[in-house]
């Protein structure tokens, strides 16, 4: 019993620790910390996007998944999420599951910049400027004329299209 106890305490500290890391995590880092896209959020990336049942919306480190079962559920669009780290891949396929999206929404655990987001119509990025600086090429290698890309709080050196000043949004066209 008191194996098990020690164990969920370090869990606890461990779990706390990285929401405390989240919190102070510095922009120009290369990587990217767990912060979540809420569903508020997620609403207003669709919004701006204007995803509907036609769009096929890749999230790329979509972590707990959130966004994609808004926009699925929501907005009737199909959806990609891909993210590298395990235990947030299995939460968002668990996310799916109890919210039966598993047909519309699937997940691969992989590094995106390894991934063909070519089929894409509407891409969400919540990334570090450092990661999102590094994806501009792919994103003008691979997606298609008129893609859509919405960026969570950070700009990318593109064009935009649109911006949500209240909930930090931006939004590019390919």
């Amino acid at each position: 019993m008191s194996f098990l106890l020690i164990n969920s305490i370090l869990l606890g500290i461990i779990v706390s620790l990285l929401l405390v890391l989240s919190a102070v995590w510095p922009p120009d880092s290369p990587w990217s910390p767990w912060w979540r896209t809420n569903k508020k959020i997620a609403r207003a990336m669709c919004r701006l996007a204007k995803v509907g049942k036609d769009d096929i919306v890749y999230d790329l480190g979509s972590g707990d998944g959130t966004a994609l079962v808004v926009a699925a559920k929501e907005f009737g669009a199909k959806g990609v999420g891909i993210e590298i780290d395990p235990l947030r891949s299995f939460i968002s396929s668990m996310l799916l599951h109890s919210n039966k999206l598993s047909d519309k929404v699937q997940i691969k655990r992989k590094n995106f910049f390894d991934v063909d987001i070519s089929d894409a119509t509407v891409v969400f990025v919540y990334l570090v400027p450092k990661a999102l600086n590094r994806l501009l090429p792919k994103f003008k290698k691979e997606l298609k004329k008129e893609t859509r890309i919405v960026s969570y709080k950070y700009n990318i050196a593109l064009p935009e299209a649109k911006i949500d000043e209240k909930n930090k949004l931006s939004l590019y066209v390919v």
